[in-house]
């Protein structure tokens, strides 16, 4: 069977598609990151391969807590992609002074509150063509 890229909802975390391999290794690994300029000190998010500042092209990883508090949200109940269940929260969570658009896993629409605390719960989904893991943020009620 031909595999089709096109057709992949989901990012190409390996270092042959993208600078940024790391923050998916890291997010693997229970740790969320984002990109810091090495040039200015600016820490970015989403995390970066150049500076949105200065525009320099080399960075340092730095670690982001793993709390944070809802910010924003909305629920998905149809239109889901192939794969996942509904209802779906998205979330935008407060983390380090960073806006980090999510999904919440776990998550009671009715119990959920703006201000809410979180932590971080990476998702795994789909694994890639060659079966490597590969993750998405995400958050669960704290």
């Amino acid at each position: 069977m031909t595999y089709f890229r096109a057709t992949d909802p989901f990012p190409l975390e390996s270092a042959d598609h993208t600078k940024l391999h790391e923050f998916y290794a890291r997010l693997g690994q229970g740790t969320l990151a984002t990109t810091k300029c090495a040039g200015c000190g600016t820490a970015a998010w989403p995390p970066r391969g150049f500076c949105p500042e200065c525009g320099a092209d080399t960075f340092d990883w730095v670690e982001l807590s793993a709390e944070g508090t809802v910010h924003a949200f909305t629920v998905q109940e149809t239109g889901l992609p192939a794969g996942f269940e509904g209802p779906r929260v998205f979330a935008i969570v407060k983390v380090d002074g960073h806006r980090v658009f999510s999904i919440l896993v776990d998550a009671d629409p009715v119990k959920l509150a703006v201000g809410q605390k979180v932590r971080l719960a990476p998702l795994r989904v789909a694994d890639d063509p060659k079966g490597n893991a590969r993750w998405l943020p995400a958050f669960r009620p704290a």
